[in-house]
């Protein structure tokens, strides 16, 4: 449940490169009136304004544009949950997480939900809650295109593999390729420079991140198959359970009547294949 608000209309009128996706009207066509009294879907409507937090450095996903403001995958899912809640897009305040941060943004009222390559995992369960998942990735490989020493998974021993502080595919190198030396970083894409100068030879996380950093740079290639199974899912706060089932319906929605499809397809479905949507956990 929220208990104070955050800046609005961070974004203004400024225009998303992507045009929202899908929805099932115009904001304008909902009020408070339509959700249960006291629920935080009644409040977020009533506020007219909602704060997400995302990746602001993954390309496909959550990444900042030209004009100021994140786009990709995840932002779209977003742009489709607040428009359901009768929230116009520019009134959608856009706050940065990583890996790090995103529990305690949460579990502190920072923001009201969290859509930022999220995995869902038991140990994160514990803090706070998760509707989803609305897409699976798995964990994968990326290096320089001229190395040919790493191929795949079998090939980290006795590598420096970066990855984030905080994350899953962290947690996943410690526990199951103790012979890599695991370099954790701060973003993801702190991890590219050191790949182009040597002290490291990989990075590692899910691969849908790892695409959009080859698509960017040629010098840069994913190697191998997926080794992990990374269901994204939405970051909310413990106990609300009402707001987790709301936002699980919407999911659900969105797969059914193909606007999922469509915000796939313009952001990550733009270089890698459209995926069948995920089973949603209703745990």
């Amino acid at each position: 449940m929220r208990t104070r608000r955050g800046l609005v209309a961070l974004l203004g009128a400024a225009a998303l490169t992507l045009t929202a996706c899908g929805g099932n009207g115009d904001a304008g066509d909902v009020s408070p009136s339509d959700f249960p009294e006291g629920s935080t879907m009644a409040e977020l409507a009533d506020a007219g304004s909602i704060r997400i937090g995302t990746k602001f450095d993954q390309p496909l996903f959550g990444l900042v544009g030209p004009n100021g403001v994140p786009e990709g995958f995840d932002v779209e899912i977003g742009k489709m949950l607040a428009e359901r809640l009768g929230i116009a897009e520019g009134d959608i305040e856009w706050i940065e997480t990583i890996s790090a941060n995103r529990e305690q943004f949460i579990e502190n009222d920072q923001v009201d939900i969290v859509i930022a390559t999220y995995t869902i995992n038991d140990a994160r369960k514990e803090q706070i809650d998760f509707a989803g998942p609305y897409y699976e990735a798995g964990q994968s490989i990326l290096t320089l295109a001229d190395n040919e020493d790493i191929q795949g998974p079998d090939d980290l021993a006795g590598k420096r593999v970066c990855t984030v502080s905080g994350s899953t595919p962290e947690q996943n190198l410690l526990e199951n390729f103790p012979d890599s030396e695991v370099v954790p970083f701060g973003a993801y894409s702190d991890c590219l420079q050191p790949l182009r100068n040597g002290q490291v030879d990989a990075v590692s996380t899910d691969n849908v991140i790892l695409a959009g950093f080859a698509a960017e740079n040629d010098d840069l290639e994913v190697r191998g198959e997926p080794f992990t199974a990374e269901p994204y899912g939405i970051g909310l706060a413990k106990g609300d359970d009402d707001f987790r089932s709301w936002i699980n319906d919407q999911l659900e929605e969105m797969f059914e009547d193909g606007s999922w499809t469509e915000a796939w397809e313009a952001t990550a479905g733009t270089v890698l294949p459209t995926p069948e949507p995920p089973a949603v956990d209703r745990y």
